[in-house]
């Protein structure tokens, strides 16, 4: 190696034999603090987040040198998977105006939601989810499971929002024009409630874009390890995600780099 490299194999124990400079060691401690966030976060942080983390203990890096660890290290984020769209457009109930128009800033909270359906694969077959979106802190705020894609799966997450955030008035629920969401059972929760209904516009996946990136990231580190054996396993995990990761640990660039809980939280302090 020293004839290769033409350096003298005395040079070479001397290097060996000289202390790491404090630098070096101050590096070696934040790729171990940077793992340990990047592993936490189920493997999705990037280095803005990992930076916020950081933050949030209460230490100050420059984001160029987490980047450059990360990339030495190989310590990467997952990548979104694809997946395929569950919407039933053909059908004869009325469909309504896309109200939301692509504006996913809300003012507070319950004053606009998200809603869309996604399948997840395990063994026994698919697991259809459905879930509804508060757009202030992207919180999710409702969802259900089923083995079968049903108006009921769709009702059973919007009851679940109701009950937990009992809105008031002035809240906008958006939805694909699929049939689930068009039903006449799902529009008489929404008009019960006082809600007014926003549907996109067909074949337009944009019109919801915060739902897409949403499944988008929930997929890729569901399915990091591989599918589920069954459809409880995968029930078990989903649950898992959105209450204890999603809503409460997972930091969005979106809200500035803090959790939906602490996001809202805040609101709650200053209003």
């Amino acid at each position: 190696m020293c004839r290769v490299l033409e350096v003298s194999v005395s040079g070479y124990y001397a290097w060996r034999k000289r202390p790491s400079s404090q630098r070096e060691e101050a590096n070696q401690q934040l790729v171990q603090q940077i793992k340990a966030i990047h592993a936490q976060s189920r493997q999705t942080y990037g280095s803005p987040r990992v930076c916020a983390e950081l933050r949030a203990s209460g230490q100050t890096y420059n984001r160029k040198r987490v980047a450059r660890l990360m990339r030495l290290y190989h310590v990467q984020p997952k990548r979104h998977r694809q997946y395929k769209t569950t919407t039933q457009s053909k059908h004869a109930y009325p469909v309504a105006a896309n109200e939301l128009n692509r504006d996913f800033h809300a003012a507070a909270p319950n004053r606009k939601w998200v809603a869309d359906i996604t399948y997840v694969p395990t063994r026994e077959g698919w697991l259809y989810l459905a879930v509804i979106m508060d757009l202030f802190s992207r919180k999710i705020v409702g969802w259900a499971m089923d083995s079968r894609i049903t108006t009921e799966l769709t009702c059973a997450a919007l009851q679940m929002a109701l009950a937990t955030r009992q809105p008031g008035a002035n809240l906008l629920h958006h939805s694909d024009r699929g049939s689930q969401y068009a039903s006449h059972d799902y529009q008489v929760l929404l008009h019960g409630a006082g809600i007014r209904s926003s549907m996109s516009r067909s074949g337009d996946c944009y019109d919801n874009a915060a739902m897409e990136s949403f499944f988008g990231t929930l997929k890729t580190e569901l399915l990091a390890e591989g599918t589920h054996e069954t459809r409880q396993q995968a029930k078990t995990a989903i649950f898992a995600y959105i209450e204890t990761f999603y809503n409460r640990q997972r930091r969005h660039s979106s809200l500035n780099y803090l959790t939906p809980e602490e996001f809202e939280r805040r609101y709650q302090v200053a209003s």
